[in-house]
């Protein structure tokens, strides 16, 4: 009987290892710098940042947007009724800077202030970032203008920004991180064949005629998540959606105010994002976790019950996780290469961080963010 628990824990093992291939199966990313061909330097780009609170945060995005090169283009910082120098800041880095309002019953603050920054904005293509965001190289928007145009320049091209870590708390985001680039259907091995779940939030390309079509913002006002939001409506205007990994092009820093604001970041987002993924990426999704959860449970027992086949056995099945664990995450974030030792520990962190997210999306019906209770 013990020996068939064995067998049983280790096909779920091995079928969660194979589910963590296939969720991430592939991880396209815009054109390399000698492959991009420089066509059009003319087109104009309204670069488009809602900001609350954020006038540490964004300084190096605006560093880096200074040492932009090869394209035009104008900054626009919506000040989100900021309690802080975030419009001060903005101005010094010779960004436009709107003060946004308090949004209206119905408005999320941030599709708010995205709207008026896109109704203020003069380009023919617009670039919504995060205040957290900034480009790795000064050719960095003009290769990431140059795949959309090469795209057909239609819908939208949307860049997960590569994780950067530098404190040690930061490394409990490895799960989500992985879980939200999986969790947007495109990166198995059927490609775009699934149809993407959205977009992501930090970093969406699109022109305006396309914008204007989908109803932008304004369509998805309610919407927690806008970034899939967003991704829907222009789907649902026959309009593709891209979703591209953006290392060596684009990097963030999520979360850098402390584990509070971590904890705070992920309980937002999860409980609403689920709903968009593909049952098939979901079933991937959770096979590659249990099998996670599964194998130390195996490795505990075949260590106290357990012959010596069934001890190395379980020690390599283990090894193997973490080896995947670290190629996983490293696809998204500079991760400690420690952390992925002790990755049972980072599921258990993910799960009860998600559970409660179910909690307060789907009972109290209501989530926090930067001092703003927000209705879901």
């Amino acid at each position: 009987m013990l020996v068939l628990s064995f067998v049983v824990a280790a096909i779920v093992i091995l079928l969660g290892l194979l589910s963590g291939l296939l969720m991430f199966w592939r991880l396209p990313v815009p054109s390399a710098e000698d492959d991009v061909t420089c066509t059009n330097h003319s087109t104009f780009i309204s670069i488009i940042i809602p900001a609350r609170n954020e006038e540490h945060r964004i300084v190096p995005l605006l560093q880096s947007l200074s040492q932009q090169e090869g394209i035009s283009f104008e900054t626009i910082v919506i000040d989100d009724d900021s309690e802080d120098r975030t419009s001060e800041v903005a101005s010094s880095y010779h960004a436009r800077v709107i003060r946004n309002t308090p949004p209206e019953d119905g408005w999320i603050g941030k599709s708010a202030a995205c709207w008026t920054g896109a109704q203020a904005a003069k380009g023919k293509f617009l670039l919504f970032l995060d205040a957290d965001t900034a480009f790795e190289k000064p050719d960095s928007l003009l290769r990431y203008v140059n795949s959309y145009e090469q795209m057909d320049g239609k819908g939208i091209l949307s860049l997960q920004p590569y994780h950067q870590i530098e404190q040690v708390y930061e490394n409990a985001s490895m799960i989500f991180n992985i879980i939200v680039m999986a969790g947007m259907n495109v990166f198995t091995p059927l490609g775009e064949r699934l149809t993407s779940a959205g977009s992501f939030g930090p970093s969406i390309l699109c022109n305006r005629a396309d914008y204007d079509i989908s109803g932008g913002h304004a369509g998805i006002r309610g919407a927690v998540m806008d970034d899939l939001a967003l991704g829907e409506a222009f789907q649902s205007q026959d309009l593709p959606v891209r979703c591209y990994g953006g290392r060596g092009l684009i990097r963030f820093r999520m979360y850098p105010e402390g584990f509070k604001q971590l904890l705070e970041g992920w309980t937002k987002n999860f409980g609403t994002a689920s709903k968009s993924t593909h049952p098939f990426v979901m079933m991937l999704v959770n096979l590659w976790i249990t099998g996670g959860f599964v194998s130390p449970v195996l490795l505990a027992l075949t260590g106290m019950f357990g012959s010596p086949f069934w001890i190395t056995f379980a020690v390599v099945l283990y090894l193997l996780n973490v080896i995947e664990m670290a190629w996983l995450a490293r696809r998204t974030g500079n991760f400690s290469w420690w952390i992925f030792s002790i990755y049972p520990l980072l599921l258990v962190f993910f799960t009860v961080v998600f559970v409660y997210s179910l909690y307060l999306t789907h009972v109290r019906k209501t989530v926090s963010w930067r001092g703003r209770d927000v209705h879901v």
